[in-house]
């Protein structure tokens, strides 16, 4: 239950998080626990159980012995749509809690946070009427002595591993699609930020998911992460995060040839022709900067900007970014919200110190914000950038922006794609055949025209590269954690082979 009906101030002690398996929430024990601090205020707010391997075994045997029972796998997909429905509105009853710890343990803006878990719900709800949806082929072409039959089925037990910059939003975009085609699933959250995942395991079950389908192993990656990742009765792994976990995550699942999906590391583009709404594409640059201080891992880090506008749209978009209110999490004002971590905040300034030395100019930021009692970091804005800058090149998952310039479409295309990663892009332009052009050639999974960060649970997400592999979302995100099972059913008397 919420430790505090006001969810406009810090709480008065530190919650204790257990974890979740077979229907009930077990405590910490003599397990060794992690106080979590909040970025945005350096108090502690939560403390988290380290996991181990025996819990994480535990977890998976209460996943398949769900799977294996067959109330959740096996039922009629009504009985599921149902129990979906009923996570949405759990969900938005208990909005204003969940958002107040995602805003805690992740340093977001409350607004920003409130957002994503109305968004959240979203997903369950998109998901009950897909449910209905799933379905096989049926071959009536092959004669009369042979009818052919596709069926798709719910593979067995998901292993899911979510981040910290996103962690309720982005198991939404993940477990109720996992959940429609009617598998089990063990959950690793970040150790970070695990409050909210174990929230919703009080909405599940009252929504009637039966014990064993969800269960929650909170802990450290490099044990919790790792034994979920080679554990031989996990079937599929679903990991976000950065794309070096991801390669040991894809290594670890060669233990079994478990499936893998895979959503990693972005270095996405915001290309700017001269024919855009400049002053709509400097606020989405902006937005696409700021948004959760970018640490998101489709913020667009990269302006790829055309000559003849470069110097004017920059100081337009210096303007709006002089302008984003940074301050309190909690307080719905603010835009701009804190760095996850000590070590994350070191990350990005010392990436700011390699773009001076690189050659790149401050012309914005580049630095941390005074005055505030966590950890902020100025938006930034770092000009005469050329692509082949490590600064141009690599992730550093903050709020800033690299400014790099080009003659004409070729070119942008040419610069936006030169990149290990391809997971998002946004294309800035009121000329339908350059929107079109750009659309079907840069490398990105999930594109935008004249937007950025945008859309619904409909479409399907993931990436091109060293960006991932699977899809998340859509009817493509449920088919992504079935199997397929291709059946011929002889009619009729058989030809024997033997005379």
């Amino acid at each position: 239950m919420d430790q505090l009906k006001n969810h406009s101030t810090l709480p008065g002690s530190v919650r204790p998080l257990g974890f979740y398996v077979n229907g009930s929430m077990r405590d910490a024990g003599d397990r060794e626990t992690l106080v979590r601090e909040a970025p945005g205020y350096l108090v502690p707010v939560s403390e988290v159980t380290l996991c181990t391997t025996s819990d994480v075994d535990d977890a998976v045997a209460a996943a398949r012995g769900a799977f294996e029972s067959g109330a959740w796998s096996r039922c009629d997909a009504a009985v599921r749509a149902t129990a979906l429905l009923r996570v949405a509105a759990g969900i938005r009853e208990r909005l204003d809690e969940i958002a107040y710890w995602e805003t805690l343990e992740t340093g977001k803006p409350i607004t920003q946070a409130r957002a994503e878990i109305g968004d959240a719900a979203g997903h369950y709800e998109y998901c009950a009427g897909a449910a209905r949806m799933l379905h096989g082929e049926t071959y009536n072409n092959q004669g009369d002595q042979m009818f052919g039959v596709v069926t798709r089925q719910p593979t067995g037990v998901v292993g899911l591993i979510t981040p910290w910059n996103f962690p309720f939003i982005v198991l939404a975009e993940r477990l109720p699609y996992i959940l429609a085609s009617g598998n089990s699933v063990v959950v690793k959250p970040s150790e970070m930020t695990s409050t909210t995942t174990l929230v919703l395991a009080e909405i599940l079950a009252e929504a009637g998911i039966p014990d064993g389908v969800y269960n929650v192993v909170t802990g450290l990656g490099p044990v919790v992460g790792q034994a979920m990742s080679v554990h031989p009765d996990i079937d599929i792994i679903s990991f976000t995060g950065s794309t070096a976990t991801g390669a040991a995550v894809l290594q670890a699942t060669t233990s079994n040839f478990k499936k893998a999906s895979l959503e990693l590391g972005g270095k996405n583009p915001q290309i700017v022709f001269a024919d855009a709404d400049l002053d709509a594409a400097a606020d989405g640059v902006a937005f696409g900067l700021c948004f959760n201080a970018g640490q998101c891992c489709v913020s667009g880090s990269r302006l790829i900007v055309e000559d003849a506008i470069a110097e004017r749209f920059t100081e337009m978009v210096k303007e709006k970014l002089a302008r984003v209110k940074i301050g309190e999490c909690l307080d719905p004002d603010t835009q701009l919200g804190a760095i996850v971590s000590k070590q994350h905040h070191e990350k990005i300034l010392s990436y700011l110190e390699l773009g001076t030395k690189e050659g790149a100019a401050v012309a914005l930021g580049g630095g941390e914000c005074e005055g505030l009692s966590g950890r902020y970091i100025a938006p930034t804005v770092l000009t005469d950038v050329q692509p082949n800058m490590r600064i141009a090149q690599e992730e550093i998952f903050g709020p800033v922006l690299t400014v790099t310039t080009f003659g004409d479409a070729e070119e942008a295309l040419k610069i936006a794609n030169d990149c290990q990663y391809g997971l998002a892009a946004s294309i800035w332009t009121k000329d339908i055949d350059k929107a079109l052009t750009l659309m079907r050639g840069v490398h990105a999974g999930r594109t935008w025209v004249n937007t950025t960060i945008a859309g619904g649970p409909g479409q399907p997400m993931g990436g091109f590269k060293q960006s991932g592999i699977g899809r998340e979302g859509g009817m493509l995100g449920i088919e992504e954690y079935t199997e397929v099972k291709s059946a011929h059913i002889a009619i009729g008397q058989r030809t024997n082979w033997i005379a």
